[in-house]
């Protein structure tokens, strides 16, 4: 079958992105596949798109300098936002305006493709409202219900039953929206993210080295992670923490850093193309979010043999984590027993790498083969549930498209 994954921004960098071309990367393996990008604001992804996986974008962003100049109605269309997409969904973002649903629309009424599984709220909304009959329609959460606004929870309300099926990242959430949209069986489901086949070695856990992974938001409260490495770096001056990728608090962290004297021991290393093997070369992964949908850089650390330690936050960390078999989860919010976790696992070398080795065998569980295999079950009981089937593909494509613009 032919399936289209719908992104924002598939240009950009973003735990969604990576995901999201890993499994399109596992199910190009028996299926035609392609990545629809709403908007472009640079030449080239940055991440790798996935071998034989073309990418294309319907628009480019307002602020990309290089775009075509837009003709009057598309600048009128770029500046009205989409109706269907209520304001507290990416309302710093220049994704959902009328010409790019306009573009949308346009292209749903045209594709051959047989499934088109969207990746964030606003994309279901818009692939709930305009999506035709003949297409199977799969939306997927990446956080969780419980993270989005009383706007945006009634726009769910409204349009979400229009779409085929629901995939959420963990079993709390399928509860969540089980008894938030009643009354459909088998319509949501647990849909783990996928790894990709591992391209390092798992690590010697032997370098003095903590890593945290994520966008600066404040969310991922790295402001709590510095405070608790400060008491941690008392006792054992040899070890650093560093901190992977880009966003707003940047400045409030560095100064953070400052003000503790951690200049050089806590860094701020800007975003990495390649966050496994940056996680090879460690030996603990660290995770102080206030939330996680799910927790990719979790099983990423995994797949290296890297054990985690973690705020037992909603939702992701407490289902892929076992306490004390592949890493410590910590009482939420607690930032002393954040530190005294990873005081325990630089102290006793044996148990980080007893857990090192669980955490290997934990990783098993989200393998590419496996998830894709879920995910073709369950487009099956969904094709099965709206009575139609997919039309016979042709041969895969196997060459990238460049990427286009209108």
């Amino acid at each position: 079958m032919k399936i289209t994954f719908l992104i924002a921004n598939g240009y950009g960098m973003g735990g969604t992105i990576r995901t999201v071309f890993n499994l399109a990367g596992g199910l190009a393996e028996r299926h035609d596949v392609e990545i629809l990008s709403l908007v472009q604001h640079r030449h080239e992804p940055f991440f790798a798109t996935p071998r034989g996986v073309p990418i294309t974008a319907l628009s480019p962003t307002k602020a990309w300098a290089e775009r075509p100049a837009p003709s009057r109605i598309e600048r009128y269309r770029e500046n009205r936002r989409s109706p269907a997409v209520p304001p507290t969904e990416s309302p710093g973002e220049d994704v959902f305006n009328c010409r790019v649903e306009h573009a949308l629309r346009r292209h749903l009424r045209r594709t051959d493709s047989d499934v088109v599984v969207a990746t964030r709220p606003g994309l279901n909304l818009l692939l709930a409202k305009h999506a035709p009959k003949r297409l199977l329609t799969i939306g997927q959460e990446h956080v969780h219900l419980g993270n989005h606004k009383e706007d945006l929870t009634q726009a769910i309300t409204r349009l979400y039953p229009r779409l085929d099926g629901m995939t959420v990242l963990t079993e709390a959430d399928r509860r969540a929206y089980e008894d938030f949209l009643p009354g459909r069986p088998g319509w949501t489901t647990v849909m783990p993210n996928a790894l990709p086949e591992p391209e390092h070695g798992p690590a010697t856990l032997d370098a003095p080295v903590i890593v945290a992974a994520g966008r600066l938001t404040p969310i991922k409260q790295y402001n709590k992670l510095v405070d608790a490495f400060a008491m941690v770096a008392e006792e054992h001056p040899e070890w650093e923490l560093r901190i992977f990728g880009g966003g707003s608090r940047a400045d409030a962290l560095r100064a953070q850093i400052a003000r503790l004297g951690l200049e050089k021991r806590a860094r701020l290393m800007g975003r990495t193309k390649d966050l496994v093997g940056q996680l090879a070369q460690a030996s603990v992964l660290a995770v102080s979010s206030r939330a996680e949908g799910f927790g990719m850089t979790i099983i990423e650390a995994f797949s290296v043999g890297v054990p985690v330690v973690s705020f037992d936050c909603p939702h992701g960390p407490r289902e892929i984590i076992t306490d004390g078999r592949d890493g410590l989860l910590v009482p939420h919010q607690d930032v002393g027993a954040l530190a005294a976790s990873l005081r325990r696992l630089i102290r006793d070398r044996d148990e980080r790498r007893a857990m090192g080795a669980a955490a290997l065998h934990s990783a098993k569980r989200y393998c590419m083969a496996e998830i894709t295999r879920q995910w073709e079950d369950f487009v099956a009981t969904r094709f099965a549930a709206k009575g139609s089937r997919p039309r016979r593909a042709a041969e895969p494509r196997r060459a990238l498209a460049r990427p286009g613009l209108p």
